[in-house]
């Protein structure tokens, strides 16, 4: 079962969602899990550690799914 993850204005960056959700540990476990291909986004190998990902797409690492939804207006 996905994860759902609602981001904040426009898009949040790789490296900044992998830490928000504790897949990465810290800033540079997250660039070296970027580096060795290990994430892939809407089913594809991601290697921009800063790449922006927007609400409707999916990011997959460790055998977990992450989907980005917008965050609800208050």
């Amino acid at each position: 079962m996905p994860t759902r993850f609602a981001i904040r204005g426009e898009y949040i960056q790789l490296d900044q969602l992998l830490k928000a959700t504790g897949l990465a540990p810290s800033g540079g476990a997250a660039h070296a899990a970027v580096e060795a291909g290990l994430v892939t986004v809407d089913g594809q190998p991601e290697s921009r550690k800063r790449a922006k990902l927007r609400p409707g797409q999916q990011v997959d690492f460790q055998g977990e799914r992450i989907e980005l939804v917008a965050q609800a207006e208050e």
